[in-house]
């Protein structure tokens, strides 16, 4: 990797868990609303609303908390008792105090390569949340920048790339999903390294790039030392 002179890293499931508190959430809220409708009726309406709602409110535990309860809503025809909505609104918060866990090998990993690259986060949804998040991480010393957006596409990147004034094939990025993680980036002309996670939100999955010479997966971030 000897052109690379920034990587980026996703903050969500690549650095720390995320995705296992959202179905931790999504059973606790089927089991509120299990006497309107079956727990697969509840999920697939509530991913239907979350892909409305996306676009406007954006990704995060605030967006999701509200997609459930207009989930609620209408799966209960309006009948919901306020103590219910209550309740959806105590999983939301429960969620956004959860402790922030390293996946392993992390930190080790970001020592490492600061030693040799300058190291930035490219991270989506609620900007308190992440920021809250990071720091409780304690690993924002490693981090040279810090860019929360509110979608990762193709002119984000480019944006993140021109900012540090370097070229595309300067840069790489580090991340748990292919759609939000790895092809924008590629179609940006940098360089991208798939790390998978056993939890993968439904609205990520996308095929993976194989063949791309800029593409590459790997089983863990440690495994990012052998070529970084």
């Amino acid at each position: 990797m000897k052109r690379i002179k920034v990587i980026g890293f996703d903050a969500d499931d690549t650095l720390w868990e995320n995705e296992i508190y959202f179905r931790e959430s999504e059973k606790k809220f089927f089991e509120l609303l299990k006497d309107y409708a079956p727990a697969k009726e509840i999920e697939k309406k509530l991913y239907n609303i979350e892909t409305i709602n996306i676009p406007l409110f954006g990704y995060g535990v605030k967006s999701f908390t509200l997609s459930m309860i207009e989930t609620a809503l209408q799966i209960s025809k309006n009948k919901v008792k306020a103590d219910v909505i209550n309740q959806i609104m105590e999983i939301g918060r429960e969620q956004l105090e959860k402790p922030v866990v390293l996946l392993p090998f992390v930190r080790g990993v970001l020592e490492r390569l600061a030693g040799n690259y300058k190291l930035i986060v490219v991270t989506k949804g609620d900007l308190l949340d992440q920021e809250l998040k990071l720091q409780r991480s304690g690993l924002k010393p490693f981090f040279h920048h810090v860019e929360i957006v509110s979608h990762k596409t193709e002119t984000e990147y480019t944006k993140v790339i021109k900012h540090l004034d370097i070229r595309p094939n300067q840069f790489m990025m580090v991340g748990n999903s292919i759609k939000s993680d790895i092809l924008p980036v590629l179609r940006s002309g940098a360089k991208a390294v798939y790390i998978p996670h056993e939890s993968v939100w439904i609205h990520e999955i996308a095929d993976a790039p194989v063949g791309n010479p800029k593409f590459r997966q790997i089983h863990s971030i440690l495994d990012l030392l052998r070529f970084a």
